[in-house]
């Protein structure tokens, strides 16, 4: 029963990604309407008539919006996962691989991660904002610098169990060096724990680039962002909730759908997991 559940959850999460996916992929090359054409004869139109999901105030199709504001959701999410990735991951390494001979390293490397750590994204997109000025590659580059600290983690906790394995201790030994090592003993070995943490850390850039676009810190108009959409509607809140229901609805399917596929990678892929169910 047990292994049913983590693999309806693993078939869930990876049916909503798939959901997001297919309308993002599918924006650029049809959407109802044009998404940033704004119509005054048709603001806060009801659903119907073609259009599906009603016109917000400015007379966009709240669709169309929805479909290319998923294609914005994905691109931050995987530039921002991508940077924190290709940053943390060696990072992480090199502290795990360190640990144990060079024990002062491994620190230096991880208290510089507790540094970073200590800035939110939020306060990071502020920063960077007022100095190159609020955009989408603005917000990227503050999801992906404050994501970098999990990544990090995550890779220095993973490559310290493979470095005490009989494998590495023989290459060791036979004089193979620490590039080498990580190469081929280390990065095989704690790639299925990289996977699962870029699953979650994109349900946290989720979020990131909606709360920050929400502020006036992330994708700038006139193209669509769900946490923009959000911004948009609060003025209008009482009097026609459904121009918040969708944008705020697609994110937090989003956000479900990759934390379940996190959930399920992981326990799929731990051998740990697998043992117990078998």
């Amino acid at each position: 029963m047990s292994g049913r559940r983590l693999n309806l959850g693993l078939v869930t999460g990876g049916a909503l990604v798939g959901v997001v996916v297919a309308a993002a992929l599918v924006s650029f090359v049809w959407t109802p309407h044009d998404p940033t054409l704004v119509d005054a004869a048709g603001k806060l139109r009801e659903p119907g008539g073609g259009y599906l999901l009603g016109a917000d105030k400015f007379g966009r199709d709240t669709l169309s919006q929805l479909m290319v504001g998923a294609r914005t959701t994905l691109y931050v999410g995987v530039v921002a996962v991508g940077i924190a990735a290709v940053v943390g991951t060696p990072l992480g390494v090199a502290a795990g691989m360190a640990s144990r001979s060079r024990g002062w390293v491994s620190e230096l490397i991880m208290r510089v991660n507790d540094l970073v750590f200590a800035f939110p994204a939020l306060l990071l997109a502020v920063m960077l904002g007022a100095v190159y000025g609020a955009g989408t590659l603005t917000a990227m580059i503050a999801i992906g610098v404050a994501t970098v600290p999990a990544f990090a983690r995550v890779a220095r906790a993973a490559t310290m169990q493979v470095m005490v394995t009989d494998y590495v201790l023989a290459a060791r030994a036979a004089g193979r060096r620490g590039p080498a090592i990580a190469v081929r003993h280390v990065l095989p070995n704690i790639g299925s724990v990289l996977i699962v943490q870029a699953s979650v850390s994109f349900a946290i850039a989720i979020l990131a680039e909606a709360a920050l676009s929400f502020l006036g810190f992330g994708t700038r108009p006139p193209t669509p962002s769900w946490g923009r959409m959000l911004q948009e509607s609060q003025e209008l809140l009482f009097s026609t909730p459904r121009l918040a229901l969708w944008p705020g609805l697609a994110i937090a399917l989003a956000v479900l759908g990759f934390n379940l596929l996190g959930d399920g990678l992981r326990d799929h892929l731990d051998p740990k997991l697998r043992s117990a169910r078998g």
